[in-house]
């Protein structure tokens, strides 16, 4: 297999579904000519050329209501977003319009769309531009939402997506994208709603999405030294979220820990011990903790930023009461 950066896996990615099928074009601020913010759309242009890489005004809510209309006109459009902060302007397309006109037209008119681009924290960006926001997505029904850690996974879920008959929301983490990891050649999807044990474990499950996978990792290496081991569990799809893969890691391990950027009110984590509590309860043997980023908008100030994001110490320290190691 090769290996290729993060950014190169997405790219594949939709490079080999617009060469599959003529329908699926892509479109969003600088995908063109300058080849994508983060270099994802690198060579589309002189692939595909204008009509398929679309470089659209700055206008969330206009170029979404686009994609919508091309979706239930019977394209497949890939829309991104310069940094998922963005797709608040764009909330009415896709909460009102792409969620809901399968239900509404009783089944007759989908909205085959991917709404795809960097979320979460980067390195110093302000409130305004660091928000994990994939809880207010999973939070309606008609969207599916994806957030893949490896490139391998990337390229798989994104092939995925853009072949499902539903507007999918795929949120790729922002200081990801130079990542590099070994991802199969020729076909390759991965499906929608299918977890993936990232480290299998026996001690404790460390449920965790997008780049907290990697922390999680992290604190299981860390954890290995003292005896304790740790289990790490991607959903890789939040909605539909694999509950029998975690129900299953939950009675192998009896304990849990669940890591997210967001933050913890009405978060990812809440949706996942919740799933615990009601179908796995009999099987632990201590309570469920959340490892969260601090309920506050994220400060300017890089040691404040650290402060406030979820790290390696964080996930010990929560492991360690879980196990009573503390």
């Amino acid at each position: 297999m090769a290996v290729i950066a993060f950014r190169e896996a997405l790219n594949q990615a939709m490079r080999e579904e617009m060469q599959r099928d003529e329908t699926v074009f892509l479109m969003g601020e600088e995908v063109g000519a300058y080849n994508g913010a983060y270099k994802v759309s690198k060579g589309l242009l002189d692939e595909f050329g204008p009509k398929r890489v679309l470089d659209t005004p700055i206008t969330e809510l206009g170029f979404t209501g686009l994609g919508v209309g091309a979706a239930m006109g019977g394209l497949r459009p890939i829309v991104e977003m310069m940094t998922f902060n963005f797709s608040l302007l764009a909330l009415d397309q896709m909460v009102n319009s792409a969620a809901k006109m399968l239900y509404m037209s009783g089944g007759q008119i989908g909205v085959p769309m991917v709404v795809r681009g960097p979320g979460g924290a980067g390195h110093q960006l302000g409130a305004q531009h660091s928000q994990a926001l994939e809880a207010w997505f999973c939070h309606v029904p008609g969207l599916k939402v994806v957030t893949p850690s490896t490139p391998a996974d990337a390229k798989g879920l994104l092939k995925s997506s853009i072949r499902d008959n539903n507007t999918v929301v795929f949120i790729e983490s922002e200081v990801l994208y130079g990542l590099k990891g070994e991802v199969p050649e020729g076909e390759y999807t991965i499906p929608l709603g299918v977890a993936d044990i990232k480290r299998p474990g026996k001690d404790v499950t460390l449920i965790a999405h997008a780049k907290m996978v990697h922390v999680a990792l992290q604190a299981a290496e860390e954890l290995e030294k003292e005896g304790i081991d740790a289990e790490v569990l991607d959903p890789r799809t939040l909605r539909p979220l694999d509950t029998e893969s975690i129900i299953q890691s939950i009675q192998k391990t009896n304990r849990a820990v669940v890591v997210e950027e967001g933050w913890p009110f009405c978060g990812i984590g809440a949706q996942v011990v919740d799933t615990i509590q009601h179908q796995a309860f009999d099987y632990l043997d201590a309570p469920i903790l959340r490892v969260t980023g601090v309920d506050v908008p994220m400060p300017y100030a890089k040691p404040l930023e650290r402060l406030c994001a979820p790290d390696k110490a964080r996930v010990i320290d929560a492991v360690h009461r879980v196990t009573y190691k503390n």
